[in-house]
């Protein structure tokens, strides 16, 4: 591995500020602007730097590119009370996901549940974030996406799945200490997100990940990028890649089967499909005894026997939480070059660029 490089640190405040003025002179309207900035720095304090701040220079040269619409405005119909379908026009994918999962917890609020399903957007960074717009409105969800060609079936040697995130969440028992359950993972060995942080950092990336454009097991992540990442469990993790874009790009009307386009690639627009379920939980019983099965179910998984050489066995979420309220105290690290990047594209705008907190 190469050596680590300093890092520089920026406060949650000033990366969402610095994503709207930057989106804002990209005229994306204010209000889109403030939830894209939302989603991207909600990923950056988790600590999935993979799909944080530094996605925005891509989502803007596609916007340049004319291939992503800065003003769209998702269009929403209801073919039954409990089910939606969203056409984005191209939106940004946070637009529309936030529409639809908005709606979506609107209508669980009346019916119990609610489905919604997107067709015609891009990429929508993390999933958990709109997981946790769910937790927010008190509510389980599920929420799928499909994405650009970078998996094999299984016995296969070229990309035709993307690896498309699963995601899904649970309001937690509500005890100190006890957080909601979120579950956001892709069906991979590794998120393609850690292969483009690899590259930008100059880091190699570990074996297993990836196969280059020969077919060759590599740790370059240039050469993984020109090749395939592998599923994990091999046909276990081809399934679930498949049902993401069976619900997430069949259904709905947006491009599937290796015809999602890579969110680097300005040539064309992505044509993504979502698919959203949000739930309440006190359905089958009341919410006290829920949010006390939870409880249960939070100290059981965590408070078992450790394997040898585990300190601590975490709930789903549960990691990503103590990264947050690190980040939310010491700011959000990156490396110089990523800060450079970033600047660049404020300069190229006219606006200001990021305002470093610390250095380490």
């Amino acid at each position: 591995m190469s050596d680590p490089q300093p890092l520089l640190h920026i406060s949650a405040t000033e990366a969402r500020a610095y994503a709207i003025r930057v989106l804002a002179a990209h005229d994306v309207p204010t209000h889109h602007a403030t939830t894209i900035a939302h989603a991207l720095v909600s990923a950056d304090i988790r600590g999935v730097d993979t799909h944080g701040l530094n996605r925005l220079p891509s989502y803007l040269s596609r916007i340049r590119a004319g291939v992503l619409s800065p003003t769209a405005e998702p269009t929403l119909t209801t073919p039954t009370p409990v089910v939606a379908h969203i056409d984005a026009h191209n939106a940004f994918g946070f637009v529309a996901a936030d529409l639809g999962m908005r709606h979506a917890c609107s209508v669980a609020e009346t019916y119990g549940i609610a489905l919604v399903s997107i067709s015609h957007s891009n990429h929508f960074g993390m999933s958990a974030w709109l997981v946790q717009r769910a937790l927010d409105a008190g509510m389980m969800s599920l929420v799928f996406t499909n994405s650009s060609p970078a998996l094999p079936p299984h016995g296969g040697k070229e990309k035709l799945l993307g690896v498309s995130p699963i995601a899904a969440g649970a309001p937690g028992s509500g005890k100190a200490g006890q957080p909601d359950f979120i579950l956001d993972m892709a069906p991979s060995v590794a998120a393609r997100g850690k292969v483009y942080k690899a590259l930008r950092r100059g880091e190699t990336i570990p074996e297993g990940w990836a196969l280059d454009a020969e077919g060759r097991a590599t740790t370059d992540a240039a050469e993984a990028l020109k090749g395939v990442m592998l599923p994990m469990g091999g046909p276990k993790g081809s399934g679930l890649a498949i049902m993401m874009d069976v619900f997430s790009g069949v259904l709905s009307g947006s491009a599937f089967a290796g015809g999602v386009t890579n969110p680097y690639d300005a040539s064309r627009p992505a044509d993504v499909g979502h698919f959203i379920v949000a739930m309440k939980p006190d359905l089958f019983m009341s919410g006290e005894e829920f949010r006390g099965r939870m409880g249960v179910s939070y100290e059981r998984v965590t408070g078992g026997e450790r394997a040898q050489g585990v300190e601590r066995i975490f709930y789903p979420g549960e990691r990503e939480e103590v990264v947050r309220g690190e980040r939310e105290r010491e700011g959000i690290p990156f490396v110089e070059a990523e800060v450079r990047a970033l600047d660049a594209e404020a300069e190229m705008v006219g606006v200001e660029g990021l305002k470093i907190s610390g250095k380490v």
